[in-house]
């Protein structure tokens, strides 16, 4: 398994000059890859070979301009960009695509990511050395450019280092192995997450636990950045772009990803806590596309970045042996879980089915029996019912207390504790 960690580079002008130039000769030379493989694709019906761009593009000027093995991985992608479209077309000629795709666009002018896989780096104290290959050296007298190594990472487990360009700033991306930590948890102990917009996620557990991960804050810090491109844009030509709009962009994305981490962290070290070894995800394919809420609600919930949230939980899990379990979630709001109303699946709702309880206002549900308990705790609850059959998992301890007072977490005001020996920051105060 592998793992991933972005560090923004704040390096000499003189480095962040030769960053520029090798980012955009790799963009210039992705569309040359491009042309050539859309030529053979229009002119014969067939698609590129792995390394016909290598042999083909040998003496293309912005090939001789990079490191060779940079030049091979940037025409590695144009390749991999036509076997997802050659996938994508078939998945739609056999009818699992409601799309056709369209084949791979050339990019626009500006700059691309490069990637040095891990034979050509060399650690030089505590920086990492670039070489630049011969033609730079002639041209420019110039051979190599060093960044700093991460202390938290051993330069032995590197497998390959990304230089990504992202609204006007660069990012080095260090790939390193990751070994699977087993912790030999209970599967049968299973967590649901009903993901939202206020309350970003909502999980309970058959062990007797509930949360809710606090989502106001995300809504708007998402709200306060929409309002500024609002400002910045209103009487200007479409596409604008500008250096202040690229900083609150980038400002706003860093926002985002610290808390797709941290939310991720919070659910899973829940998880080792409880001896929780299955995590059931409810999810709905079209949710980013086609969802109903009104058009406030949904500019923000599509602009959340629950379907990272979810990818990284899973990623975590697979890093701690943690069962990772994704299931539609179709009428779990509606139907009530302490009454035991039959789940139905999407598009099957058997004729003159009926709820027994009714959500009522301020986020409550009133069940049969006229108990109150929280809404999103009850969908969450059904989720796990969805699969309670099929896993077999024993849902007794999930309660009416378990689904009336679920602890409420602001993972934006995360304190300092101790877990394991480590001092920490992904522990949320209630």
């Amino acid at each position: 398994m592998y793992g991933c960690q972005q560090v923004l580079i704040n390096s000499p002008p003189d480095v962040m000059a030769v960053l520029e130039y090798v980012c955009s000769e790799a963009n210039k030379l992705y569309n040359c890859g491009l042309y050539y493989a859309r030529q053979i694709y229009f002119k014969t019906h067939q698609y590129i070979g792995k390394y016909t761009l290598d042999k083909q593009l040998k003496s293309n000027l912005h090939f001789k301009a990079l490191r060779s093995c940079v030049a091979q991985q940037t025409l590695r992608s144009v390749y991999e960009a036509f076997v997802s479209y050659w996938k994508l077309l078939s998945m739609w000629k056999r009818g699992e695509l409601p799309d056709k795709p369209r084949i791979p666009k050339y990019r626009k002018k500006g700059f691309y990511q490069f990637v040095y896989p891990k034979q050509w780096l060399k650690l030089i104290g505590n920086e990492i050395k670039f070489s630049l290959g011969k033609q730079v050296k002639t041209w420019f007298k110039l051979d190599s450019f060093s960044l700093p190594m991460p202390s938290n990472l051993r330069f032995e487990n590197i497998k390959e280092v990304r230089i990504i360009p992202r609204n006007r700033c660069f990012y080095a991306e260090f790939v390193y192995q990751l070994e699977i930590q087993d912790q030999g948890l209970n599967q049968d102990n299973a967590l649901g997450i009903d993901p939202g917009l206020n309350n970003w996620l909502t999980c309970v557990s058959n062990v007797g636990t509930s949360f809710i991960l606090d989502g106001k804050h995300l809504k708007s810090v998402n709200r306060w950045y929409n309002k500024q491109v609002s400002t910045i844009k209103e009487g200007k030509p479409q596409g604008l772009w500008s250096n202040r709009l690229a900083k609150i962009t980038e400002k706003r994305n860093r926002q985002m990803r610290d808390a797709v981490n941290k939310a991720a962290r919070i659910v899973v070290n829940h998880c080792l806590d409880n001896h929780i070894g299955t995590i059931v995800f409810g999810w709905n394919d079209e949710v980013k596309k086609e969802i109903n809420l009104g058009k406030k609600n949904n500019q923000s919930f599509v602009s959340i970045p629950t379907a990272r949230l979810k990818n990284r939980i899973a990623q975590l899990c697979e890093l701690y042996g943690i069962r990772f379990i994704e299931t539609e979630e179709s009428y779990t709001s509606k139907a009530s879980f302490l009454d035991g109303d039959i789940i139905p699946v999407h598009g099957a709702k058997p004729e003159g089915w009926k709820s027994s309880g009714k959500r009522t206002k301020r986020g409550l549900f009133r069940t049969g029996n006229n108990w109150y308990i929280n809404a999103d705790c009850n969908g969450a609850a059904n989720i796990i019912r969805k699969v309670a059959t099929t896993l077999n998992l024993d849902l007794s301890p999930v309660n009416r207390g378990v689904l009336t007072r679920p602890q409420k977490l602001k993972f934006w005001s995360a304190k300092k504790t101790l877990r394991n020996g480590v001092l920490t920051r992904c522990e949320a105060s209630a």
